[in-house]
């Protein structure tokens, strides 16, 4: 067994791109916990399930990325995406706490994330 490592850069996010997204369990997960009145969970829990929000709202944020990045410059979905995108890295920048409000905070974070992406999918609208 050899004692090195073999570290992957991956610039151009092509590894990742090749990746789906699991967007169901998300969408699902999302549409729980913004339905929450008045959860009854121990912190932990609380961290736990805005762990998972945090690392799949950076997914769907690099797929955000990716799909604005090949636009023309003068489609205006770009610029949008690029507004939601800084916003999302502030928000992913605060750290996590152990409340219903933290989580519910990146269950928005990943729906808003998930209406940009359909928006950068969709055909673009047509010239007037």
């Amino acid at each position: 067994m050899s004692n090195t490592r073999v570290v992957l850069y991956d610039l151009q996010g092509l590894m990742e791109a090749e990746l789906p997204l699991s967007r169901t369990p998300y969408e699902a997960l999302v549409t729980a916990v913004l339905a929450w009145k008045n959860p009854d969970l121990a912190p932990r829990d609380y961290e736990q399930i805005a762990l998972q929000l945090t690392g799949h709202a950076r997914a769907v944020a690099a797929d955000v990325r990716r799909h604005a990045a090949s636009l023309p410059k003068s489609d205006g979905r770009g610029a949008l995406a690029e507004v939601i995108l800084r916003e999302a890295e502030g928000r992913l920048s605060a750290p996590l706490k152990g409340t219903a409000s933290c989580v519910q905070n990146r269950a928005r974070l990943v729906q808003a994330l998930y209406t940009r992406l359909d928006r950068l999918t969709e055909p673009a609208p047509a010239a007037t």
